[in-house]
């Protein structure tokens, strides 16, 4: 990392187990970006909830083992551990069921919860975890920090409302879409745009955010940072699953960006990670530098 700087990073959501046809893999975006950052070197932690229950103990030694900070994820006496049902097309493209309700939609915030945020660097935050008021609320008191703040949009039918979502947006220095996504949005938010380009722009004014990222699958990303747009083509892989790709993803530009990388390094360098995790198995595979070295070089 470039700076010398350790990023301190909280990421605030869902931590959950993902259930494919014969096996379980931790998950939930936020704990995905979150051990996505340690492994590039960042100090993380995690502020979420399990169930007082086997697959919650099993969550939280595997994130012990994985190095990220436990403190805060607490454990219900009363909602089990979230659960997904992942379900892969010809083609590795997941679909969710996501079940309702889990311990993950009850996180509470005490005194230990707002110091951790006020003491770090970035808090990263998405949209599924707002579909119970508890959580929002949790959530919505956390925003209130001067930290920056990075909004990691997962719309999740029928987990959302464009009332929330646009608040969600306003709190942020940074959005992260994908590009069904933020077509889905402008349009609700009655954008004359059809481009992706034209309605970053929107958005970004809509919601007095100047820092957007878009992603589109095989065919890379859009950055626009600091009032200029990149962005890169894709890398070409052969796709296991789409889990995960665009949380680790956003964890590498992220911890690349506000360490001081250039714009253009940096989406280069998420794209090629997001790649690698959707040429793997689950949402968490172990990558090395050299492994995305390789495949940014082309060699």
């Amino acid at each position: 990392m470039s700076n010398n700087k350790k990023l301190k990073a909280t990421a605030f959501g869902e931590i959950l187990w993902d259930v494919f046809d014969n096996e379980k893999k931790i998950g939930g975006a936020p704990l995905n970006v979150a051990l996505r950052m340690k492994s590039l070197g960042c100090e993380v932690a995690v502020i979420s909830s399990v169930g007082n229950d086997e697959d919650g103990v099993a969550i939280l030694n595997e994130v012990k083992k994985l190095g990220v900070g436990t403190d805060l994820i607490l454990q219900s006496e009363t909602f089990p551990t979230g659960l997904v049902n992942v379900t892969l097309d010809k083609k590795g493209s997941a679909t969710y069921d996501i079940h309702y309700p889990a311990a993950w939609d009850k996180i509470e915030i005490n005194d230990l919860g707002q110091n951790l945020v006020n003491n770090s660097d970035v808090l990263i935050y998405g949209s599924l975890v707002c579909r119970d008021e508890v959580s929002r609320k949790s959530l919505e008191s956390l925003l209130q920090h001067e930290i920056y703040k990075v909004f990691d949009v997962n719309l999740r039918k029928p987990h959302y409302s464009y009332e929330i979502l646009e608040r969600l947006m306003m709190s942020a220095n940074f959005i992260k879409f994908n590009d069904d996504e933020i077509l889905e949005i402008a349009t609700a938010l009655q954008s004359p745009f059809t481009t992706l380009e034209d309605n970053i722009e929107f958005i970004s004014s809509r919601t007095n955010t100047s820092s957007i990222c878009v992603t589109k699958g095989k065919d890379g990303a859009l950055l626009l940072w600091e009032g200029k747009l990149y962005k890169n083509d894709g890398y070409l892989v052969q796709v296991s699953d789409t889990v995960g790709a665009g949380d680790s993803f956003l964890a590498s530009l992220i911890t690349s960006l506000l360490t001081g990388k250039l714009p253009e390094d940096s989406i280069d360098f998420a794209c090629a990670v997001g790649a690698l995790v959707a040429a793997s198995p689950g949402a968490n595979p172990v990558i090395s530098f050299g492994e995305i070295e390789k495949l940014i070089s082309g060699k």
